[in-house]
């Protein structure tokens, strides 16, 4: 349940009494307070009061800043700010250890403003950062061991950040719409006809491939290494 959108260029202002009011249990015995699409700017201070609430959703507002103490929220496990306009992470969000779930998606958020400090989120298990900045992640998230899902879609990566092929845990990756280049591989490997239209590459882990899409993946393989021999033994052939 949501509260009423706010009035005016400035939304809604949020007050402790408010929140408290707007708290809700959900079936699973999880405190969760709503505050999403009210036209809120500004992040309310006073939110930083309520520090036992496990769920926190202020999405589709104006934030454009998180307070640099955002880490007192010590118990929450599930935070959504997508749909704002974020330009950067504070460091404490790495004191949110027991976040399993966080939304940043459509942000303004660029790889600068990305902390090292989340890569000590060690029991994140989805994190969307889809519809960014983002050309770069910091090399510390390869810390993230239990992350299964992962959103990068629409943002700036020429390339895939290379801790991501070591997240082992990883079951789900979007990298949809990114101007991403050729997967630099083994010369032969790489070989094509040149009658043929090149097509993108990505590296990604077996694990991360459900079984259709992984026996696509080897049938497509064999039929490149049968029409490679094809065409070696016509290249034999014409020095002949």
């Amino acid at each position: 349940e949501t509260m009423p959108k706010g009035k005016g260029a400035k939304g809604k202002k949020v007050t402790l009494k408010m929140a408290k009011n707007a708290v809700r249990v959900t079936q699973d015995g999880r405190r969760r307070l709503s505050l999403s699409n009210m036209g809120i700017v500004t992040f309310p201070k006073c939110l930083l009061k309520l520090t036992n609430i496990d769920e926190l959703d202020l999405s589709r507002n104006l934030i454009q800043k998180l307070p640099d103490d955002i880490g007192n929220f010590r118990s929450l496990s599930w935070l959504d700010l997508h749909s704002n306009k974020l330009e950067a992470v504070p460091e404490s969000i790495g004191k949110l250890m027991g976040l399993t779930h966080l939304n940043l998606c459509n942000n303004y958020l660029t790889s600068a403003g990305l902390p090292a400090t989340l890569g000590s989120l060690s029991g994140l298990k989805s994190l969307n950062l889809g519809l960014n900045r983002l050309d770069a992640l910091p090399p510390d998230m390869a810390g993230l061991t239990s992350l299964q899902e992962l959103g990068l879609f629409d943002n700036l990566f020429i390339r895939l950040p290379e801790f991501v092929s070591m997240l082992s845990g990883l079951t789900k990756l979007n990298i949809k719409r990114n101007p991403l280049s050729c997967t630099e591989g083994d010369g032969a490997d790489m070989m094509q006809d040149s009658s043929e239209p090149e097509e993108d590459m990505y590296l990604v882990t077996e694990g991360s491939l459900c079984s259709t899409c992984l026996q696509r993946c080897k049938e497509d393989r064999e039929k490149k290494e049968k029409r490679r021999r094809t065409y070696d033994v016509w290249r034999i052939a014409g020095k002949k």
